[in-house]
């Protein structure tokens, strides 16, 4: 997929997964948006192509209901006239530059051009340590400190208010597009940076050589600890790939020292100035050029080959809708059978999330003390501890529920023991889901009154830091009596929580 199907396909993921509902986007849309695309694009169409074609179709008719979606998709697309406007800016900072300072006398020794070489020699020891650090970790090479933050300061301003909201799904895609786009923002950033280079470079140089045309400019050198001798090595090193290529020679110790300031009033310093200038070209233009052309060809290749995963909760759904397979999920309850009512709530949120034709399997519960025996729920057979029969084995599921009721207090010795045993257990490929059902909470405890909310609270708060200790984040639902579009949503959000979600979040 492309940048724009990518920042499409997030965007729309972020109203069909926000909890909350949306008043521009809701179930019919994603009904009729997942057909639409299936019409398009054909039952045999890949997964790439599903995903695309409905999310620039949901796109546009988000665009047409809301135009914040529309201005915040413009806000955090790139601009390309960016860059040009960069390097032009540089090139007139870099002309603007007062290269020779005061008088018209040019130190061989210090040029200002020595600064700009030593500046891009450092940059190059920055970029060529990273490299050899991401080589010898194993790991792709990551975006250094100043790239990385000009790339995040890019990203946020192109943000609108209207994406400020912590829980919008503005937010939200705002959020999920700056960690997706890191890397190509990253490489944008430094191509941008490297033509800035160039610019200003070419800039100083043309600034001077203009100045030149009415100005006369004198050669010399100076120096406390210095002779003639160490000055000819120096120059030798420094010039010396500049001096063969132009044919310009450079000056023994005799020609030194008759050049000393201030002695000397030195000699006419158009030489020096073609020397540097052609040193200038080999250690900036050159290098900065060939840096920007990888970075460019490394921006192409993620703009138009995005990496994007279809594997979790929300892509995988929709690319098992459209080839119309079925997906199994197992749910293992803690101690209480499930009423019939919540595994209806139950089934029609898996339905709703990871496809029509879910399979779901309710476990017999998994009393007090036999937590350890939860894994046998996922096996074909039972362990002499099950006091109920074991439902014949299906498929390997791909998801497993660990069912547990609000109204309990979580335990260490039993609800950890339960979950901590589930996740050992889960076959692979599998993702587990802690469900916290409401159900019996809000028939004892009611809803509408403040005491009951806050202990509601309270107790989602307990549950919370408790699941946290064993690495997992609760979902918090009324199977039985709450909304079934919230109850998917919020599954959604379950499924495909960033990983750096924090357990308040979770609790939403």
């Amino acid at each position: 997929m492309t940048e724009n199907d990518v920042r499409h396909a997030l965007l729309v993921r972020a109203f069909e997964t926000t909890p909350s509902p949306q008043p521009s986007w809701g179930d019919d849309d994603r009904d009729w948006a997942t057909r639409a695309a299936a019409e398009v694009e054909g039952e045999r169409a890949s997964a790439d192509a599903f995903v695309a074609r409905r999310a620039r179709l949901a796109a546009e008719r988000l665009s047409t209901r809301d135009a914040r979606v529309r201005r915040t998709l413009r806000a955090l697309a790139w601009r390309p006239w960016v860059g040009w406007a960069l390097a032009l800016a540089a090139f007139a900072l870099g002309a603007a530059s007062d290269a020779i300072g005061a008088g018209h006398r040019i130190n061989v020794l210090a040029p200002p051009q020595l600064a700009l070489i030593a500046w891009n020699l450092a940059v190059y020891a920055l970029i060529a340590s990273r490299a050899v650090a991401s080589l010898a970790g194993g790991g792709p090479r990551q975006p250094g400190a100043i790239t990385a933050l000009l790339a995040r300061a890019a990203h946020a301003a192109g943000l609108r208010p209207e994406a400020a909201g912590d829980s919008s799904p503005l937010a939200r895609f705002a959020a999920d597009w700056a960690r997706a786009s890191a890397k190509l923002n990253a490489a944008r950033v430094a191509r941008v940076l490297h033509v800035g280079a160039i610019a200003f470079a070419l800039g100083a140089l043309a600034g001077l050589y203009v100045r030149g045309l009415g100005l006369e400019f004198r050669a010399g050198w100076e120096s406390t600890f210095l002779g003639a001798p160490a000055v000819q090595a120096i120059l030798e090193l420094a010039l010396g790939p500049a001096s063969w290529l132009t044919g310009i020679a450079l000056p023994d110790t005799a020609r030194l020292e008759a050049m000393r300031y201030p002695e000397s009033a030195g000699e006419p310093a158009a030489p020096w100035i073609h020397l540097y200038a052609v040193t200038v070209g080999l250690a900036v233009v050159l290098p900065r050029l060939l840096l920007a052309v990888v970075d460019r060809l490394r921006e192409r290749r993620l703009a138009t080959r995005f990496p994007l995963s279809l594997d979790d909760a929300y892509f995988g759904a929709l690319v098992r809708s459209h080839r119309g397979e079925a997906v199994s999920a197992v749910a293992v309850p803690h101690v209480q059978t499930p009423s019939a009512q919540a595994v209806l709530g139950l089934r029609s949120m898996l339905a709703t999330v990871m496809g029509p034709k879910t399979q779901l399997a309710v476990r017999p519960p998994v009393a007090y003390g036999d937590e350890e025996e939860a894994a046998a729920s996922l096996v074909p057979a039972a362990s002499s501890k099950t006091t109920m029969p074991m439902p014949a084995q299906g498929p390997a599921p791909t998801l497993v529920v660990a069912l547990m009721s609000s109204t309990a207090t979580p335990e260490p010795q039993a609800q950890g023991v339960f979950v901590d045993a589930l996740s050992a257990a889960l076959p692979p490929g599998a993702s587990l889901l802690v469900l916290v059902d409401e159900s019996a909470f809000a028939a004892r405890f009611g809803e509408a009154d403040p005491a009951a909310a806050r202990r509601r609270t309270e107790r989602r708060s307990a549950w919370t830091r408790f699941l946290a200790a064993h690495g997992r984040r609760p979902l918090f639902v009324d199977l039985e009596r709450g909304d079934p579009g919230l109850a998917a949503r919020a599954l959604r959000e379950a499924l495909d929580r960033p990983a750096g979600a924090t357990p308040e979040q979770a609790a939403r």
